[in-house]
């Protein structure tokens, strides 16, 4: 079930086709589907290198899914309900950045089974989106402050990283506007914050808060950079996802 808003009715979302990659698990199928989440400008190509065919090997029936071009955070949001609404089964949402901010406000709407926000860019407060800026103005100078701020390789991997290609894939489209606080999330599912206290994105001390914010306290992976799921060791952090996740649906069932 998801939770309809009034403009669903006076002010649809315009249909697209989208694009969800899939990794399945072979023989039976008893763990929740995972639908992974990228912020705008990364497609679902991004979990597709590495943490999608992991998951499904540990399990998890593992989803993508590529943001629409030129969406606003409502319609972002909108389809992550959609698709997660269409799996065969309760989802855990996984948003990464940008992704994450739309993962937060997803959890309004739809009972995920659990939550997890990677290096999340969620802006829950004022506080946050100076910090957040300040981080990557120190980092990068010209490129944050563009229109369409454009991420360089050092902010978003970590040495060793085939930055080159990945970069060359990526797109930067307009910052989302986030409106209003983070909503609570319906059937209040556990939520896990994931980062590195050295990324040059979001700032530690905002993984700190947004993980408060959740009753929780942030996961951290020293030495890697923003894009965790394409960096040299990426493994670490799915892996310590998938066996937080294992805990709580054992904790449950």
């Amino acid at each position: 079930m998801t939770l309809l808003r009034f403009d669903d009715w006076t002010s649809p979302v315009p249909p697209v086709e989208r694009e969800v990659l899939s990794r399945l698990v072979e023989g039976e199928d008893l763990q929740p589907p995972l639908l992974f989440v990228p912020g705008p400008g990364m497609g679902a190509w991004v979990f597709a290198e590495h943490w999608l065919t992991h998951a499904a090997g540990r399990g998890f029936p593992a989803y993508a899914l590529t943001p629409r071009e030129n969406g606003d955070l409502r319609a972002h949001v909108h389809d992550v309900v959609q698709v997660a609404a269409a799996l065969p089964r309760q989802a855990v949402l996984i948003g990464h950045g940008t992704g994450a901010l739309v993962v937060s406000r997803a959890l309004g709407r739809y009972p995920a089974r659990a939550a997890v926000l990677a290096a999340p860019v969620l802006a829950a407060s004022v506080t946050d989106r100076w910090a957040t800026l300040g981080a990557a103005v120190k980092a990068n100078p010209l490129g944050t402050l563009r229109r369409r701020p454009r991420l360089n390789h050092k902010q978003l991997f970590s040495a060793g990283t085939d930055a080159d290609a990945y970069l060359s894939r990526m797109t930067f489209p307009r910052r989302l506007a986030a409106r209003g606080p983070v909503p609570r999330p319906v059937a209040s599912p556990p939520v896990l914050v994931v980062g590195s206290p050295d990324d040059r994105v979001v700032p530690r001390k905002s993984l700190d808060r947004v993980a408060t914010h959740y009753a929780g306290a942030p996961l951290l992976f020293p030495g890697m950079a923003h894009a965790l799921m394409l960096d040299t060791g990426w493994a670490e952090p799915i892996d310590a996802v998938l066996d937080w996740l294992t805990k709580q649906l054992s904790a449950v069932g």
